[in-house]
């Protein structure tokens, strides 16, 4: 493991995306998308699924359907992903503890412990949900997510308002990241960024690592 860099010990504000990051919940997410096309009549596959990372609800249906050769009305449209949302909902709901990424809440509390303010920064409407359903809500300073911002990343909206709700300036803040478009949000934001995840993927963040886990301190010691 390389040196944990200065810019994240001397981070006073941390900005966590959501899913990828704290949680992984993109296979409830296709087991959603798995059932709606089911129902539609068509299979819906794991490689198909790749199409819909990082993309938007109403994209991902679309994607979805062009993959099942079906088109529909606007309205109709909009009931299949509220549908699908509602499926997704009812099986985040019975998430626990168990599902939070290796690492992650360790490392929250060893922030809070160091005086470090911690802010969510997620695209997802359902994150107070899930940070309930996995009990770590106590652990943000602030929650800022689909409900409270109208640009989607790459666009700094979500970070620069978390900054914000932390009474902090941008240059204060470090992101953590696990998608190319956090990234270039967190870096539009004039912020660096932590890239968890793949070095090859994530290579515009100043430091990658696997996992939360990665920046965990060795017992008792300081970095």
């Amino acid at each position: 493991m390389k040196p944990v860099p200065s810019f994240i010990t001397s981070a006073r504000g941390a900005l966590f995306d959501l899913d990828g990051v704290i949680v992984d919940t993109a296979r409830f997410h296709y087991q959603a998308w798995r059932r709606l096309a089911a129902e539609l009549g068509f299979e819906f596959t794991e490689a198909h699924n790749e199409r819909l990372k990082g993309v938007s609800r109403m994209r991902s249906l679309e994607i979805l359907l062009e993959i099942g050769g079906l088109q529909f009305d606007e309205a109709r449209s909009v009931e299949l992903a509220t549908k699908k949302n509602a499926w997704y909902v009812e099986l985040i709901s019975k998430m626990g503890p168990e599902e939070i990424l290796p690492g992650a809440a360790d490392y929250l509390r060893q922030l809070r412990a160091d005086g470090v303010k911690i802010a969510l920064g997620s695209a997802s409407k359902n994150a107070p949900m899930i940070l309930d359903s996995l009990g770590i809500t106590g652990l943000f300073d602030a929650i800022v997510d689909g409900n409270h911002v109208a640009k989607a990343k790459p666009d700094p909206e979500v970070f620069l308002l978390g900054a914000t709700r932390l009474g902090l300036q941008a240059a204060d803040c470090v992101v953590y990241e696990d998608a190319e478009a956090g990234i270039e949000a967190a870096h539009r934001a004039g912020m660096k960024a932590v890239g968890i995840g793949d070095p090859a993927i994530l290579g515009a963040a100043e430091f990658v690592i696997p996992g939360l886990h990665a920046l965990l301190k060795p017992a008792g010691l300081p970095f």
